[in-house]
């Protein structure tokens, strides 16, 4: 670990962050005085409890009849990955790195339902064939103003022409220019944080924005994805609004989404193998794409893991609601865009952004690996507007859960334990939401029926 230690002493940092993704993508973990940070490095003296990683949205727990949580709590031990220590550049006054770790039991296994053990496990399975997932995301939010009271819907903050945005501006250079102060300090905590950002535009919503990023090994995508949350979430809060990666966070309008292009190179040569010399698609990249038009409906708690995220699933609202796919077209779920031989990809538009990247990644690169060894074959590309056919995606968590829990070849791939734990946690917060009373009941039923 001299590598951090390196880093501590050349930074002159006073805390660290260690952190880990939980099955929602929040970040949790210690916070602790540089000198105390390295005596922990040795002795597995950075400890957490193990019930984190079973923490529902709201902050409870799955039932113990689940048998993935037990009052009786564990420690676990955090491995700090010396490669993602970073600069916390929103405290200047007092310096502070993060870094994110891995969770490991005291006899060394990881931990099951750590997110971030759940993508490297996948990835493993590509390493042992020789094989290099790339990936790319482009991860949509939403601006709004401070809401402090939950029963309210959410509204367009006010911009610098002191006005709200009330119509659509779907790349609109001066809609996102109403925020230029916010945004320059995103690129610089991003440039800060060494997390590779590319092109910012407008999305279809009322300050709705979309960031794309470029294209990079699937872990460290990942941790980028992670950490880019917290910093736009950061620099919103500096300039008095809320940034919201909420799935559908207003009405009407159109969700947000986390789309993962992806492609596959060998691992030795780094040539594209979704392509030939002349351009055509592999027969690999034809399993692929079949393999995600086949399990990507079971894997839905991954790519849609609240119960908001699938009212963004909706036709005619800039989302997918089948697996169908086709050659930049974009109202499928599965969009190929047309590209050079060597940049051969496919766009998984399923994803929403409320998504856990780790877990998004995971999944998507899960159902490819098991088209590609079952040999899978795809339906014929989609011409024309996928909207018109059935709608085969989940329409609830519910619905999304039974099809998690009832495939067999996804547990090949992830391990009961983790489709238990996972279940069980989706479970939970779908009761937990199920007690809520909304609005719409209120109005609508309360004197009518």
């Amino acid at each position: 670990m001299a590598v951090l230690e390196e880093f501590l002493a050349e930074h002159r940092i006073e805390e660290v962050e260690c952190i880990v993704p939980d099955l929602a993508g929040i970040a949790r973990g210690k916070i602790l005085p540089a000198a105390k940070f390295i005596k922990g490095l040795s002795g597995n003296g950075l400890r957490i409890p193990e019930a984190v990683f079973v923490q529902t949205v709201t902050g409870s727990y799955p039932d113990e009849e689940t048998g993935v949580y037990s009052p009786a709590i564990q420690d676990v031990y955090l491995r700090p990955d010396a490669s993602t220590i970073r600069i916390v550049p929103w405290y200047p006054d007092e310096p502070t790195a993060q870094v994110i770790c891995d969770a490991y039991y005291l006899d060394g296994t990881v931990v099951p339902y750590a997110s971030r053990s759940v993508l490297k496990h996948v990835l493993a399975l590509y390493e042992a064939k020789g094989w290099q997932p790339i990936v790319a995301p482009e991860l949509e939010f939403y601006l709004v103003e401070i809401n402090e009271d939950a029963d309210y819907p959410l509204q367009p903050p006010i911009g610098r022409s002191g006005r709200r945005e009330v119509a659509r501006q779907a790349y609109g250079v001066d809609a996102v220019n109403e925020f230029d102060p916010l945004f320059e300090d995103v690129y610089d905590f991003c440039e800060a944080q060494g997390i590779d950002i590319d092109t910012l535009a407008h999305e279809s919503g009322p300050a709705q924005m979309e960031m794309n990023f470029n294209h990079g090994t699937a872990l460290a995508k990942a941790d980028e994805a992670f950490l880019f949350k917290r910093t736009v979430r950061e620099a919103g809060l500096r300039h008095k609004v809320y940034a919201t990666f909420m799935a559908k966070p207003m009405q009407g309008e159109p969700g947000s989404s986390m789309h993962i292009h992806q492609s596959l190179l060998d691992a030795k040569t780094g040539r594209n193998l979704f392509a030939t010399k002349t351009g055509r698609d592999t027969s690999r990249f034809l399993q692929y794409i079949a393999g995600l038009q086949r399990y990507l409906p079971a894997v839905m708690p991954l790519l849609a893991p609240n119960v908001n995220s699938y009212r963004r699933l909706m036709p005619w609202m800039d989302a997918p609601i089948n697996t169908h796919w086709g050659y930049d077209n974009r109202t499928v779920g599965l969009r190929v865009p047309h590209s050079e031989p060597s940049a051969r990809r496919v766009e998984n538009r399923v994803a929403g952004a409320d998504a856990n990247p780790y877990l998004a990644f995971a999944a998507t690169l899960a159902c490819g690996y098991i088209g590609m060894e079952k040999k899978l074959k795809p339906t014929r590309p989609q011409e024309g507007s996928a909207y018109k056919l059935a709608h085969t995606l989940p329409r609830t968590l519910y619905d999304a859960i039974y099809r998690f829990n009832g495939s067999r070849a996804l547990k090949e791939v992830f391990g009961e334990e983790f489709i238990d734990a996972l279940a069980a946690v989706k479970d939970a917060e779908l009761n937990a939401y199920q007690q809520v009373i909304s609005s719409w009941e209120r109005e609508h039923l309360l004197l009518n029926v």
